[in-house]
């Protein structure tokens, strides 16, 4: 899967995040941090400047975080169709 989102329990940005992605079809692969087998030091390999979550890739492309995606939708001319 191409498009990883980083995440960790109660983030409000992590949410709105995933529901950008969900609503355009994007099917990604969740690295929860608070829960599973994902941790800190593994994002920072991919994101070494990252402080926050969500971190964002998408298609094997760094995004960043909730703002930088919402750019990256305007950009991209990824609408929601109706």
């Amino acid at each position: 899967m191409n498009t990883v989102i980083w995440t960790k329990d109660d983030c409000k940005y992590c949410a709105l995040a995933k529901q950008q992605l969900y609503i355009r079809n994007i099917r990604f692969e969740e690295r929860n941090l608070s829960k599973g087998n994902w941790s800190k030091e593994q994002l920072l390999k991919e994101v070494p400047d990252a402080k926050t979550v969500p971190q964002i890739f998408i298609r094997g492309t760094y995004v960043g975080g909730y703002s930088e995606l919402l750019q990256y939708i305007e950009d991209h001319a990824m609408n929601v169709d109706g």
